[in-house]
């Protein structure tokens, strides 16, 4: 991975490590809905939501089509914004290693063991 990808995956996944904007991409992936109707949805003022769906945006995350006065939202990104909520969803149990298996693993691969 070089530098440009590193920062670039990081400032996307800035964007959506809040839980309001969890709860709002997870809600546009149902469909698109326009700012009063994520406010129906989720515990959030109109402007708190608008803000957090700007940040979304920036992050090319999520978009909108004009509808009259209105702004209806919509995921931009449906396969990332998906995988990214499906392996959260996963809830993977963090795994502890020991000296011996890190030793085993240094030795399998051929590499120098680091642990001492």
């Amino acid at each position: 991975m070089d530098s440009n990808s590193a920062y670039e995956w990081a400032e996307l996944l800035k964007a959506l490590a809040h839980p309001t904007r969890l709860q709002i991409v997870s809600e546009l992936l149902k469909g698109t809905k326009c700012v009063t109707d994520i406010q129906d949805i989720l515990p959030a003022s109109q402007s708190n939501i608008s803000q957090h769906l700007t940040v979304l945006r920036n992050a090319c995350l999520v978009d909108f089509a004009q509808d009259g006065s209105q702004r209806c939202y919509y995921v931009s990104r449906p396969k990332l914004a998906s995988a990214v909520i499906e392996l959260l969803a996963e809830c993977e149990p963090a795994i502890r290693k020991s000296k011996d298996d890190l030793h085993r693993e240094k030795l399998s691969s051929g590499g120098a063991c680091c642990v001492r």
